[in-house]
């Protein structure tokens, strides 16, 4: 009893600062141009964003709160009417994209994939501790364009490798070699996020920021464009970064040979590929090709990645009710809809444009390249105040695409690093993202430890993002 009535005081008090934000926007009234709906809808959404931070409810069960309460204010108008335009969300194909690539993500896992690529690149580079940090650096890259969640893939592929490797090495968090596991948590959590700006797939929300690009400028932000973007400071920094954890973090284990023979000793004993890995493996490859050729066969990256779920089942790769089990991909089909319905809402309703031209007003006086590289960093830093990427681009990317464009900012340039910065923002804390905190989780390094590093490897990657990126960028005709 004690118990849970501490459990309900403590949800109680998570609810207050929704409340309380949503509350004050409302008691402040619509601006002019903005209508009452439009008002209700941004009080709403801003309180549904301080929940997930503050955590009354998981994510999903957040967003249908916030959609009962616009129906219920009458936001969307009656009947009918508010019916159809309160599931608008759930039908956008951008979201669809996003749970095929949590069912995808699912299959790489259970059928041993994952795995067998993992293990693979570390009996091959995992002589030393560096090579190990490579081989960890090796299976986010080979693992990011078919693996489109970094949870999944982090949590679910990786840093169970990682936690494995740190046992062979005898490595513990409160004793021996602590630095030489902190070095393979390291690389294994910061190779995750240049992974997921690598590549289109490579985390669960990088479609919808190429939908948001569509709807401000008609730009078609598909695989080919990101990674056409992505590709040279991207592979530059996934290169480098072992080598910069290992001179910042340095280890004291340098030889780890006895690592490698014990991945190439779980490897052996996978025995031969399955005839599901050979499928799977063969269709994955189909599937990256077609979606970097999207402009040539026309197919969008949503029914590329349907046909591709539908050929799994077809050819008995994974099984229906491991897909109807997968309570990640639901989930997300709950809030990301949810989230796309009450951004639609907020642009049909002058909210977005009424906070766009109040922002451009104080970036006012800079050239567009000047005003875009200014808010894209606003944008990496204030993660700090966000316990998830997808929450981040959520609340920002919108408004941010919409000061862009008031501010005159080259399209393609804004995009590029919105999109690529939404990843590697979550660099700086240890409760970015799921994986993150997973690995901040095994205990091997302090928060106080982790921000500093966190902040170091941010500084690594504007120099490489913005001092390789920008002049490429501009060689791509971007800017």
């Amino acid at each position: 009893m004690i118990d849970s009535s501490r459990e309900t005081r403590s949800s109680l008090v998570r609810w207050i600062p929704v409340l309380l934000t949503t509350g004050i926007i409302l008691a402040a009234g619509p601006p002019e141009g903005v209508t009452r709906n439009g008002w209700w809808t941004a009080a709403v959404f801003a309180g549904t964003i301080v929940g997930f931070l503050s955590r009354p409810l998981s994510m999903g069960p957040m967003v249908l709160a916030a959609l009962v309460t616009l129906v219920a204010a009458g936001a969307f108008g009656a009947g009918k009417h508010a019916a159809h335009a309160v599931l608008a969300g759930f039908s956008d194909e951008t979201v669809w994209l996003v749970v095929a690539a949590f069912l995808l993500s699912g299959t790489v896992v259970r059928t041993g994939l994952g795995n067998r690529v993992a293990l693979g690149l570390i009996s091959v580079l995992g002589r030393t501790t560096l090579g190990l940090g490579y081989a960890i650096a090796g299976t986010e890259l080979a693992l990011g364009p078919i693996i489109p969640a970094t949870t999944a893939r982090g949590a679910g592929v990786v840093a169970p490798i990682v936690a494995g490797l740190n046992q062979v090495l005898g490595c513990s968090p409160h004793g021996n070699r602590r630095s030489t596991g902190a070095y393979l948590v390291l690389c294994g959590a910061h190779a995750n996020l240049i992974a997921a700006a690598l590549f289109f797939t490579g985390m669960a929300m990088n479609p919808q920021i190429g939908g948001y690009a569509y709807d401000r400028w008609q730009i078609r932000w598909d695989w080919t464009e990101w990674f056409k973007g992505s590709c040279v400071p991207g592979l530059t920094a996934m290169a480098l970064l072992p080598w910069f954890l290992y001179r910042i973090c340095p280890p004291d284990l340098k030889d780890a040979r006895e690592a490698s023979a014990e991945a190439a000793a779980e490897l052996a004993a996978m025995g031969r590929w399955s005839w599901r890995q050979i499928l799977l493996a063969g269709l994955l490859a189909v599937m990256v090709a077609a979606w970097a050729t999207e402009k040539l066969h026309g197919l969008h990256s949503t029914s590329v990645t349907l046909l591709g779920i539908a050929a799994i089942l077809a050819l008995g790769v994974d099984g229906w009710e491991n897909f109807t089990g997968d309570r990640a991909a639901w989930d997300a089909l709950i809030w990301l809809g949810g989230l796309v319905t009450m951004a639609n809402k907020l642009n049909d309703e002058g909210v977005t444009t009424w906070f766009a031209n109040n922002v451009a007003s104080h970036v006012s006086g800079f050239s567009g390249p000047t005003t875009a590289v200014i808010l894209a960093l606003i944008y990496f830093f204030s993660m700090y105040g966000f316990s998830m990427m997808t929450g981040h681009i959520a609340a920002l990317a919108v408004p941010l695409f919409a000061v862009a464009k008031a501010a005159d900012c080259p399209p393609l340039l804004i995009v590029a690093m919105v999109s690529y910065f939404s990843n590697l923002c979550g660099c700086l804390t240890n409760y970015s993202t799921g994986q993150v905190v997973l690995y901040f989780g095994f205990g091997y390094l302090s928060p106080q430890k982790w921000f500093s590093v966190g902040l170091a490897v941010a500084a690594f990657h504007l120099v490489i993002w913005l001092g390789i990126g920008l002049p490429y960028w501009k060689l791509l005709g971007w800017w």
